[in-house]
């Protein structure tokens, strides 16, 4: 079994920045791809971005250019640096963890999900 918290959210104007950190403990996720993904009021959870053991990256268009995610495998974790938010990145950010061959902006690829951690983005 594979836990995941995130941390890292908060309140930030429009324009700024926020770290969001995945602390994963149980099994070790060297080889697992660690994904984020964030879910608004009403709506389903939506990709934002993957990286795998290997570091290779993909991100929404959405996020394309600001949002930038890493993983550190010897502290098991992984971040998502945001710059540049709006209001319209507001919603809970999710970490999770699979072995995933295809399909990595579907949610149900993963395995395992950490609780969430709120951002909002104030105009």
């Amino acid at each position: 079994q594979v836990q995941l918290v995130e941390s890292g959210g908060g309140l930030v104007q429009a324009g700024g920045s926020l770290r969001l950190s995945c602390a994963a403990s149980g099994r070790t996720v060297i080889r697992h791809d660690m994904g984020w993904f964030r879910q608004a009021p009403g709506k389903e959870r939506e990709f934002v971005s993957v990286i795998n053991w290997l570091g290779g990256r993909i991100y929404a268009d959405s996020v394309k250019g600001r949002f930038t995610i890493s993983r550190d495998s010897r502290k098991n974790t992984v971040y998502l640096e945001m710059s540049s938010l709006k209001p319209e990145d507001t919603a809970v950010y999710y970490c999770a963890a699979g072995s995933i061959t295809a399909d990595v902006a579907r949610p149900f690829k993963y395995d395992y999900w950490g609780q969430g951690t709120q951002v909002t983005v104030s105009s």
